[in-house]
């Protein structure tokens, strides 16, 4: 059984740690933002996490990434902190993190092809000497099921299928961790389902290991592997999904009802 209002990371002999998070704080001006907050995400998982509007899940994919430099407190990935990197190590570690954003962030001048190729050019490092660009970007697109969509503008794409570029996007640089922020958010009910299928292929297929923003209840209940609550700028519980709806706490009832 999980232990209320306590850190309860979920362990096992195979998993490896890829990303820890220990003791973030982040404050602006008198307000607290992030107090103490931990995480630690491990190889191929999926782990969601939801919180109230303002609860500070912005401000922790932010720093996640190098967005945002913490007051204090340490952010692992894979095995280097990130706050005391140089901008240019920074840089290459953000290769192995494919971020989703909310609003798919596509370039609106681009095709899907040159958006897709941009990354791609930016980091040519990562690959060597890439012989052939066109063959990364079909095999990511048909990854999202959407290779037929490699020449049109993103003004031609549905909601729908300006994510799945985005995710294309996102996974053209073959990352170890995925961020998505809000996968599912905008989107109707059948293509957001068709999203989190597409999430749970994208697991299984590139192995990767994923940290979910969500507030999408159905999303959380089909791909988190393991949940955490933010509260109060806390992890406030973590667990399975269905240990967390059976608990009497209000404040994790809350996300349930």
């Amino acid at each position: 059984m999980l232990t209320e209002h306590a850190l309860n990371t979920i362990q096992t002999n195979e998993s490896k740690s890829i990303l820890k998070v220990q003791n973030l704080n982040k404050s602006f001006g008198e307000n607290q933002v992030l107090n103490n907050f931990n995480l630690e995400l491990f190889e191929g998982e999926n782990l969601v996490i939801m919180g109230k509007s303002g609860s500070g899940k912005s401000v922790l994919v932010k720093c996640l990434i190098g967005l945002i430099q913490p007051d204090s407190g340490s952010i692992k990935i894979m095995g280097e902190d990130i706050t005391q990197l140089s901008q240019t190590k920074l840089d290459e570690l953000r290769t192995e993190i494919g971020f989703l954003f909310q609003g798919s962030a596509l370039y609106d001048s681009m095709t899907v092809r040159e958006n897709l190729e941009f990354p791609l050019r930016r980091h040519k490092k990562k690959f060597g000497e890439i012989v052939n660009t066109t063959s990364l970007v079909e095999k990511a697109l048909e990854s999202v099921g959407l290779l037929k969509a490699i020449d049109l503008m993103p003004a031609e794409l549905s909601g729908g299928m300006q994510r799945r570029v985005a995710l294309a996007r996102a996974l053209i640089l073959k990352p170890k961790i995925i961020l998505y922020d809000e996968p599912t958010s905008g989107l109707d009910p059948i293509t957001a389902k068709e999203i989190i299928e597409l999430m749970r292929n994208i697991q299984q297929e590139y192995k990767t290991s994923s940290i979910i923003i969500t507030h999408d209840v159905d999303c959380a209940r089909v791909i988190a592997n393991r949940m955490i609550l933010l509260i109060d700028g806390t992890n406030y519980i973590e667990g399975k999904f269905t240990d967390l709806e059976k608990s009497k706490d209000e404040k994790i009832r809350a996300f349930f009802k």
